[in-house]
């Protein structure tokens, strides 16, 4: 049988500003291991918010999601949050990289917090997961001496250093030209193939939807196919 990496069970949610919108309405699906799925739908169909669901970061919603096997109903944002760290990693449209730190101190800060390893070995595990994804001659550089594309790499590089169970990403693609984007794309599916890694892309880019195992889309707050 196939492990369920992620479940929503009749996810909805909504806004109250000051009349009643329907955000989400009665989301379901299971994310397998070691799947590469991405999400579409047109700008305001709640795929970004449902994307913050699915991260824990909002937990302001009706039903249920299942993380690993386990409720994140009536958790303590402690436990949210180590949830996170330890089994989430995030690649956002924008790398959010801190320019005072090296490459290699900004992909190790998600495993120093998470303080499961010591910091030599969390060095160690960070120069890996630069080397897996080419970028390991930087890791020296301060981010503002990459270009785009190397910077977004060097962010899902620190989205792998906890070795999470799931990868979301929020456009990861959306800032960046067409070469530096198949470059991302290709990084995800190396990762997919070669290294067991389950992925959960939020996208509007439709060829790079076309290349994933499978696609989530989603309308007015509803998934119609998936």
């Amino acid at each position: 049988m196939k492990e369920i990496v992620l479940e929503a069970r009749n996810i909805s949610k909504e806004f109250h500003d000051p009349v009643t919108i329907q955000i989400l309405n009665n989301v379901n699906f299971k994310i397998y291991k070691k799947e590469f799925v991405s999400v579409i739908g047109k700008s305001g169909c709640g795929k970004s918010t449902l994307l913050y669901i699915l991260s824990t970061m909002d937990t302001e919603y009706t039903g249920e999601l299942l993380v690993d096997g386990m409720s994140m109903k009536n958790k303590k944002e402690a436990q949210l949050a180590l949830i996170r760290n330890e089994k989430i990693g995030f690649v956002f449209q924008f790398h959010y990289l801190l320019n005072e730190f090296s490459v290699l101190r900004n992909v190790m800060l998600p495993g120093l917090k998470l303080n499961k390893y010591s910091e030599q070995e969390i060095e160690q595990r960070a120069i890996e997961k630069l080397r897996i994804l080419g970028i390991d001659k930087e890791a020296l550089k301060k981010p503002n001496q990459l270009s785009g594309g190397q910077k977004q790499r060097v962010a899902i590089a620190r989205a792998l250093i906890n070795d999470p169970l799931i990868i979301m990403g929020d456009e990861p693609t959306g800032n960046l030209d067409k070469k530096n984007a198949n470059i991302v794309f290709d990084v995800f599916k190396e990762l997919t193939h070669s290294f067991n890694q389950t992925l959960l892309i939020v996208t509007h880019d439709q060829e790079f939807a076309q290349n994933t195992d499978r696609i989530i889309e989603m309308e007015d707050g509803r998934i119609i196919k998936q």
